[in-house]
């Protein structure tokens, strides 16, 4: 009997030990699963925020390079990124001899950044970091705990100290930008005729760029409505384009719409759909290459803050010549010397047409993505897939870059022109913060 009781309770204590030991592992989560869930919320925050694609790619990159430096502590030897960029100041080091768990210290440095910078939706934020952080400390001593907060923190204040100082604040007291009636000029295009998007979005100081105009592009056709010139061959082909698409173009338009707010009108119904900015999406795919790749911590979190840094930086200098050349859009051109009937098959974005935004900012994506994770990376592209219930297979990044920027002809709101000089800044951008960074 006494040998039974004896059974008995080692068995307890056994299975006591072994719950034990899976409630821990339950709770301490795979660290570079807690950055892409870090990640994951912001883009729901972003959509549901409606920022414009160009400052979703600010809070993208700033957050991005908050986690970078608080992470790149957890592998040695891992260099900074900012002391290589514009207008950073020295990045704080944890103490030496000193334990600290450098995820918990990238998640403190980044939601610290993301509410900073301006996103509203804190309340759904707050429900978020509780459980991150409830969850870091049933698994760490105190101490480590809050010396690992206090670096986060720290990271965090001198990311933020120069966002303060980029021009953005500045920029939020500018006039509107409303184009003008003159001939081959931008003006607001239907079905809302909205004033255009952050029109000075060039006076951003730029992560990498050592200035927005760095890679201008050529310039543009000039407007004529001669019918074989090369501006109104450019919007004939839109026209036909339109007019003619296929159901597998089609599919690709709808697919790299990434517009993040889109109005459609049913007689007096006017109803506004939100979706993923064009940077959500390649920080969709930085996501999908980290755990494809089964990339660790840093890693992961270094590609998160390159991608965002190429988005950051081709917007600033994409929208640099948008507002130089404030060319008209297709739209406005076919309404008026081809078919005043024409509806694009995409609804256009707010802002001048050349070069293409989509095209700029994908090129430099698939640019440092491919440096970091090789040029034949195939990949099944499900960052839009709970949004709009789409997925797609490419080979490459640059295919996928390739497909998103013809994606815009199709759509009806770009001339080809305009996306392929975009694509072509992009890669510029990219190659230069890659060769910047080396």
């Amino acid at each position: 009997m006494k040998i039974l009781l004896k059974a008995i309770c080692a068995s307890v204590i056994l299975l006591n030990v072994i719950t034990g030991c899976t409630r821990e592992r339950a709770v301490r989560r795979d660290e570079a699963e807690v950055l892409h869930e870090n990640q994951d919320i912001l883009t729901q925050v972003i959509i549901y925020d409606v920022f414009s694609p160009p400052v979703a790619s600010r809070i993208y990159a700033y957050s991005s390079l908050a986690s970078y430096e608080a992470i790149r502590f957890a592998k040695e030897g891992s260099p900074s990124i900012t002391e290589k960029l514009n207008g950073f100041g020295k990045m704080p080091e944890p103490v030496p001899g000193k334990e600290y768990n450098y995820t918990l210290a990238a998640t403190k440095a980044f939601f610290t950044v993301v509410r900073m910078v301006k996103v509203f939706s804190v309340d759904s934020l707050s429900a978020y970091e509780a459980s991150v952080y409830g969850n870091f400390k049933e698994t760490l001593d105190d101490s480590t705990y809050q010396r690992s907060v206090a670096l986060g923190d720290t990271v965090a204040k001198t990311i933020l100290a120069r966002a303060k100082a980029d021009g953005y604040v500045k920029s939020r007291g500018k006039p509107k930008y409303l184009g003008t009636s003159e001939p081959g000029k931008w003006r607001p295009t239907p079905p809302d005729y909205l004033d255009g998007v952050e029109w000075c979005w060039n006076t951003m100081m730029p992560m990498a760029l050592d200035s927005a105009a760095q890679f201008m592009p050529p310039r543009p056709p000039k407007y004529s409505k001669d019918t074989n010139s090369a501006f109104y061959k450019g919007a004939k082909e839109v026209f036909e384009t339109g007019i003619h698409l296929t159901e597998a173009q089609r599919e690709i338009a709808r697919f790299w719409d990434d517009n993040p707010f889109t109005i459609e009108h049913s007689g007096h119904l006017i109803m506004g759909k939100k979706k993923i900015t064009p940077g959500g999406h390649w920080m969709g795919i930085a996501a999908i290459a980290a755990k494809q790749t089964h990339a660790d911590p840093v890693k992961t979190a270094r590609g998160y803050a390159l991608t965002a840094i190429a988005l950051y930086d081709a917007f600033i200098a994409c929208w640099d010549e948008k507002y130089r050349s404030s060319v008209v859009r297709p739209v406005t051109v076919v309404n008026e010397m081809i078919d005043r009937n024409f509806v694009p098959f995409l609804q256009t974005p707010p802002f001048p047409e050349y070069p293409s935004g989509h095209s700029s900012i994908t090129a430099s994506a698939s640019t440092v993505l491919t440096h970091l994770y090789g040029a034949n990376f195939a990949f099944q592209d499900t960052s839009d897939l709970r949004y709009i219930g789409m997925q797609r297979h490419f080979n490459s990044f640059q295919e996928a870059a390739s497909e998103a920027s013809v994606s815009r002809l199709y759509g009806g709101i770009h001339y080809r022109l305009s996306v392929d000089e975009g694509a072509r800044q992009g890669k510029k951008v990219g190659a230069h913060i890659i060769q910047r960074l080396r």
